[in-house]
């Protein structure tokens, strides 16, 4: 590291800091501050929407995957990438016409407004834990940079989030995500990539040096490439993180064209890390851990400037999804959570405001503790993706597609899904597939026996919801009770 590459990361930083200090002047409603008023172009859209499912996992986690796996690492990534393509082209259209601003009073206007509270606490469970994930990543980074301590790196890291997310809300974030956005292209497609394969002698010499596996489309095993549609697919469609990126689109439109370019470039994403993975492994190929990929060719392989520019574009992987999480996580936690127990009326727009900036605040400052208690990123993950899909991926697919579907059979999925995930991972461990295969299953058993078994959705209910579906005009809804 030189001169040269810390300057281009401080300017980095510090860029972040002064645009969520522009954002705090645009976010002066409720609208503003959570969902950037719902009016997002295709392009500005298409770019924070790439930027927020590609995070840390995505671009450090996606590397290694290649190191350890040859261009079948790519998997991960791709599974991403179907999941929000699957989401724009089939979903994102009735979802931005619903006009709320989380998962929960979706299933609220769904099912009568039986489920919220319990659906609101595991989505912020499940944030939690996205965020927590993204801000141990820091640590990684951090330390290749600056040599800091790992606890030191987590609290760097973590007050330059919560500084420009609680500052501004989801319009600092969306404007700091298209400079991340267009960081992370150059840094990782346009320059990493091209430069580590020419480092590795180009694809001749590589193939030439490692074995056939590398090449080969599964080689990281069917049964890996499942469990990772189950958890990143499907966690893609139900995820309040991205739900609240979709509330910011100008109108469907928007969210179906902009959600199918940023879901094709998070293919070309994963493709690329894969390769990026796969030449480290030519190039360096006892490393300890293949997480070590990334920051190694990075550190070894690349001229002055350019190392700081792709240190750089690691970190805004990281901090893109970190800012995402964070204010969906403190979105839950105000509007689902707390608002419900308190049972409170509307508050004005001003003091909603500063509620919910609070709250970003209050669930920084706990993620950062959080971070600091664990130590495993991968598993961190797996436990926010397995409860995410085991417990709501039947409540919210079965509202959207199946008409009889009811509160009771709503309430009994989330419960029955993801205590039995939950049950499993004690079990059988955080890693094994059986939690996320065992637990939708008796999620989607608990969910069609129980709605069957009970009375219908009230018309007026479902009424209300198609028309909402349909686009009819309704008011902003407050979000600042049940």
């Amino acid at each position: 590291m030189t001169a040269v590459d810390y300057t281009v990361i401080v300017v980095y930083l510090a860029g972040m800091l002064a645009l969520g200090w522009w954002g705090m002047r645009r976010a002066t409603s409720t609208s503003d501050f959570l969902v950037a008023g719902r009016r997002l172009g295709p392009a500005m859209y298409s770019g924070t929407m790439a930027a927020i499912v590609l995070g840390g996992a995505s671009t450090i986690g996606g590397v290694g995957l290649g190191y350890q796996y040859g261009l079948s690492g790519a998997w991960m990534v791709l599974t991403i990438g179907f999941g929000l393509l699957a989401l724009s082209v089939f979903f994102s259209a009735r979802i931005a016409r619903l006009k709320v601003y989380t998962v929960s009073q979706m299933l609220d206007l769904r099912y009568g407004g039986s489920s919220g509270l319990i659906s609101g606490i595991v989505m912020w469970a499940y944030t939690l834990m996205l965020a927590v994930t993204s801000t141990i990543a820091y640590a990684t980074i951090f330390d290749v940079i600056f040599g800091l301590d790992r606890v030191v790196a987590i609290v760097l890291g973590g007050a330059i989030v919560i500084c420009y997310s609680t500052l501004g809300g989801m319009w600092s974030i969306t404007l700091t995500d298209m400079v991340q956005f267009v960081v992370k292209t150059v840094g990782v497609l346009l320059l990493l990539l091209p430069i580590a394969v020419v480092k590795a002698g180009g694809f001749a010499a590589m193939k030439a040096e490692l074995p056939a596996g590398y090449f080969s489309p599964m080689g990281i095993g069917a049964q890996t490439v499942f469990t990772y549609v189950l958890i990143y697919s499907f966690g893609m469609l139900i995820g309040q993180d991205i739900w609240q990126r979709v509330f910011t689109a100008r109108d469907d439109k928007v969210a179906r064209l902009g959600g199918t370019a940023a879901g094709t470039y998070c293919l070309a994403y994963a493709v690329a890390g894969a390769v990026i993975g796969t030449a480290a492994k030519v190039l360096y190929p006892n490393l300890g851990s293949p997480d070590d990929a990334f920051a190694t060719i990075v550190k070894d392989a690349l001229p002055i400037g350019v190392k700081g520019l792709v240190l750089a574009a690691a970190l805004s992987a990281v901090m893109s999804t970190s800012s995402g999480a964070l204010i969906a996580c403190a979105t839950v936690a105000n509007n689902d959570i707390w608002a419900r127990l308190r049972g409170r009326p509307a508050a004005a727009s001003h003091d909603e405001v500063a509620g919910n900036r609070l709250f970003i605040l209050v669930m920084g400052l706990t993620v950062v503790g959080v971070s600091i208690a664990l130590n495993n990123v991968v598993e961190a993950l797996t436990v926010a993706y397995n409860v995410l899909v085991g417990g709501l991926l039947m409540p919210i697919l079965g509202g959207l597609l199946w008409k009889r579907g009811t509160g009771a059979g709503a309430l009994a999925s989330v419960a029955v899904g993801g205590l039995t995930v939950i049950g499993l991972m004690v079990w059988k461990g955080i890693l094994a597939s059986e939690p996320i295969y065992i637990g939708l299953l008796a999620s989607l058993v608990a969910y069609v026996a129980v709605s069957l078994a009970t009375k219908p959705t009230d018309a007026a209910v479902l009424d209300a919801w198609h028309r909402r579906l349909a686009g009819d005009p309704a008011p902003e809804p407050t979000p600042a009770h049940a």
